[in-house]
C-alpha cells in the first residue's frame, strides 16, 4: 500500500475494512443528561470488536500489505494488540504481541483469548515496542505500529467518516490522545471540515507537550490511562495532521477520568475503560468550556476497563 495519507487513503480503508469491521452506534445526548453539558453526539466505538477503535487500523494493515509467513507482530498497551490479534486470526495470519507490565490483566487475557500470541515484558510501552522490534528483526514478521504508521491512521480516520454519515456534520470533536493514530486520522478524513480538541490526562500530556514544544518530545508516563494513551512521544505522522488541523490542547485530571466512567456506567450504563472516558472527562470536569450552539462530538473510544471497576460503582 502506497504509504499517502489523504482524504482517498481514508475512503479506500473504508471500502477496504467494512466487511470485517462493526458500524459502531452514535446516541444523542441531550443537555445535561450526563451532567453539566450541552447536547453531544456519542460515538460508542467501545462496541467495536475487542472493545475499541483499534480494529479499524489492524484490519486495514493486514489486508493492504503483503504479509510473510512469519506473520505479524505488535507493540501495544493491549487494545491495539488485541486488535492485531483478532484481525490476524480472521484473515489467518500469525501474530505476536508484545505488552507492558503495566497492561492490565483483562487486556492480557482479551489478547489470549482472540488468538495472540503475548509476550509481557518492559515497564512501559516503549519497553515493549524495543522488545517487538528486535523479534522482527530476527523472525521478518511485519510490524503493525498502533499509530506510527499510514495504514493505521487510514483505517483510524474511518471512525470520522462514519460518524458523519451517521450523525451529519458536526462543528467540534473530541477525541482522547495517546500516540494521535486515532485523531490524526480524523482529522485527515475531515481536513478542516470540523474542529478537533485533543483530550489526554495529565499522565498522558504527549501531544499538549509536543504543541508546546512545536515538535514531538518525550514525556513521563504515568497514571489511570497510561496503559491505553500512554504513549511516550504524539506520532510525526499525526503531529503533522494535527498541526494542520489547528488541534487544541486539553488535559484532565485522573479523578475527571474515574467521575466520568462513573456517569457513563451510572446513566447509561456503558462501562468505558479510562482512556475511553477521557474525551467526556474534558466537557463534564470543565476542563474545556464548549462554545454556545456548537454541535459537539465525543468519542467514547474503549471499553476494556477491569472489571474491578465495576465492583467499585
Amino acid at each position: 500500500m502506497d504509504q499517502t495519507l489523504d482524504k482517498d487513503a481514508v475512503g479506500a480503508a473504508r471500502e477496504r475494512i467494512a466487511p470485517h469491521v462493526r458500524t459502531t452506534p452514535v446516541i444523542a445526548v441531550s443537555a445535561g443528561e450526563l451532567g453539566d453539558h450541552p447536547p453531544l453526539s456519542l460515538k460508542l466505538e467501545l462496541l467495536q470488536h475487542t472493545g475499541s477503535f483499534k480494529a479499524r487500523g489492524a484490519f486495514n494493515n493486514l489486508i493492504a500489505r503483503e504479509i510473510p509467513p512469519a506473520g505479524v507482530a505488535a507493540a501495544s498497551g493491549g487494545n491495539h494488540g488485541a486488535a492485531v490479534a483478532f484481525a490476524a486470526a480472521k484473515l489467518g495470519i500469525r501474530a505476536k504481541i508484545f505488552v507492558p507490565e503495566i497492561s492490565s490483566p483483562a487486556k492480557i487475557a482479551k489478547i489470549r483469548a482472540v488468538g495472540g500470541d503475548v509476550v509481557v515484558k518492559g515497564d512501559r510501552y516503549a519497553d515493549a515496542l524495543a522488545e517487538c522490534e528486535a523479534y522482527m528483526a530476527a523472525s521478518g514478521a511485519v510490524g503493525v505500529h498502533a499509530y506510527e504508521a499510514a495504514e493505521t491512521m487510514a483505517g483510524q480516520g474511518t471512525t470520522a467518516l462514519e460518524w458523519n454519515e451517521q450523525a451529519g456534520d458536526l462543528d467540534i470533536l473530541l477525541i482522547a490522545v495517546g500516540g494521535g493514530g486515532l485523531i490524526g486520522g480524523m482529522a485527515t478524513w475531515l481536513d478542516g471540515a470540523a474542529r478537533l480538541v485533543a483530550v489526554e490526562t495529565e499522565g498522558t500530556a504527549a501531544y499538549y507537550d509536543a504543541r508546546r514544544a512545536g515538535r514531538p518530545v518525550d514525556v513521563a508516563v504515568s497514571g489511570i490511562a497510561a496503559d491505553s494513551l500512554g504513549a511516550k512521544q504524539i506520532g510525526t505522522l499525526a503531529f503533522a495532521a494535527l498541526q494542520k488541523a489547528d488541534t487544541e490542547a486539553v488535559l484532565v485530571t485522573d479523578d475527571d477520568v474515574s467521575a466520568a466512567q462513573r456517569v457513563l456506567w451510572d446513566r447509561l450504563r456503558l462501562v468505558a475503560e479510562p482512556g475511553g472516558a477521557t474525551a467526556l472527562a474534558a466537557v463534564l470536569s470543565g476542563a474545556w468550556h464548549p462554545p454556545k450552539s456548537a454541535r459537539i462530538g465525543v468519542l467514547i473510544c474503549g471499553g476494556n476497563a477491569d472489571p474491578a471497576f465495576l465492583s467499585d460503582n
